[in-house]
């Protein structure tokens, strides 16, 4: 039984310090209670160890920090150690148990808030275009939060996801589609963390699946506006498509030179406005579209017309700045540059008492994404190209045989005819194909 030390007062241990010349750390018997120690560190830090045997094996556990805690508390907590000590008890392993446990009571007592945020910060990270970074948080915190946020994950039930799902399911059902997976990957990602057990209730198959309409049933994707003419009437469709494109090539500004590419590459406007100079190849006419900005994160290869290669001929570029078309600031352009350009040439043929560039079906102006249908009109009914070729050009999903196929050097030149057609076709120039 350790010996019984003379008991320290409260102003012996506040005087106490280390002697210096040694790093190690510094006991002194606080007396009061077998094998009290008070430790001093080097540095001067002070703490509560008590020494003893569990087991037959020689154990140091630690009390505290002092001043936070005092001599007396010291005392104290050093004889409830060794009342469980010998009652069977090792203060240690227990320690550790009521840790594990407060950890596992923590873990399953995450909500759907945070774990949305711990899931994001490693998911997203797969994302390189920051659009699609941005559209998965904001439709969960628009649509999924207000619901399910404060809730425990282990907590949420099928019924918890329908109550964020059917309000948007038919009246925006690719959005709520959508949201749907972004919510079965948080809780997937809760699960596999340990914060939650069983199926997941966001799961589609065998689940949701036999409580909502599938989206393809419900409500068709709708279609951009497109520069769209009347139907029966050949010249006039070609009209308004030249009109447009004339009228745009007459206005000024970055954002009009970067809708003029886009339409004469039938490329997506957040493509253009993340391109970089280093992947166009002005000698080749190709622009190489990196993995990481495409849609699909697949590579696209843009055989451009001549008509695009000198529009780039004519930009100016800023040093230090790779991109093609910068914003004002320096920073990539965003999509409502485009959509403002698109939208004062709607306004400007309405103002000299034209028609305006509206959609045939839906007779809302046209936005730029609208082009590429304007361009697919263009390949069907005006030309003899393969519809695999536009479907190519505008970087859809086809078969991979085929696409592979129009990948290859012989089919890229027949894409890039295609697309000299279809900058003739706007420009007023040539015949239908």
């Amino acid at each position: 039984m350790p010996k019984v030390a003379k008991e320290m007062s409260a102003l012996a241990v506040k005087r106490a310090a280390h002697p210096g010349g040694t790093p190690r750390h510094v006991t002194f018997a606080a007396g009061g209670v077998p094998g009290l120690l008070l430790q001093i560190t080097a540095t001067g830090a002070k703490s509560w160890l008590l020494k003893t045997v569990i087991g037959g094996t020689r154990r140091n556990i630690g009390l505290g920090p002092y001043p936070a805690v005092s001599l007396a508390d010291a005392r104290d907590r050093a004889r409830e150690t060794r009342d469980k000590i010998r009652n069977g008890i090792d203060p240690i392993e227990e320690r550790k148990a009521v840790k594990a446990a407060l950890s596992t009571a923590q873990r399953r007592g995450l909500t759907f808030a945070d774990a949305m945020d711990k899931c994001l910060a490693a998911k997203l990270e797969q994302f390189k275009n920051p659009k699609h970074r941005q559209q998965w948080r904001n439709t969960l915190t628009t649509y999924a939060l207000p619901h399910l946020g404060p809730i425990l994950v282990q907590d949420i039930a099928v019924q918890d996801v329908l109550r964020v799902l059917e309000p948007i399911w038919y009246d925006k059902t690719e959005t709520a589609s959508r949201l749907r997976g972004r919510i079965e990957t948080v809780l997937s990602w809760a699960t596999v963390a340990g914060h939650r057990t069983g199926d997941n209730p966001a799961r589609w198959a065998g689940n949701l699946k036999e409580l909502l309409p599938a989206a393809t049933r419900v409500k068709k994707k709708d279609n951009q506006p497109a520069v769209q003419l009347k139907d029966n009437q050949p010249a006039v469709q070609l009209d308004d498509a030249r009109r447009w494109f004339a009228a745009l090539r007459r206005r000024d500004g970055m954002g009009s030179r970067a809708l003029e590419f886009a339409t004469l590459c039938a490329s997506r406007s957040q493509e253009v406005n993340g391109a970089r100079w280093d992947e166009i190849d002005m000698e080749k006419g190709l622009w190489i579209i990196p993995a990481e900005r495409m849609k699909r994160e697949r590579e696209h290869r843009v055989p451009m017309p001549p008509q695009a290669l000198n529009l780039l001929k004519t930009l100016p570029r800023f040093l230090n700045n790779p991109l093609v078309f910068p914003a004002p600031a320096g920073e990539e352009m965003s999509d409502s540059t485009m959509r403002a350009a698109m939208k004062r040439l709607h306004e400007a043929d309405v103002t000299a008492g034209r028609s305006g560039f509206v959609d045939r079906v839906s007779k809302r102006p046209a936005v730029p994404h609208g082009l590429r249908s304007t361009f697919r009109d263009w390949v069907a009914e005006r030309t003899n190209y393969p519809s695999e070729m536009a479907e190519v050009a505008l970087a859809h999903k086809i078969s991979s045989s085929v696409e592979a196929a129009y990948r290859r050097g012989d089919m890229v030149e027949k894409r890039r005819r295609m697309m000299a057609d279809w900058s003739d076709f706007l420009r007023g120039r040539g015949n239908d194909v």
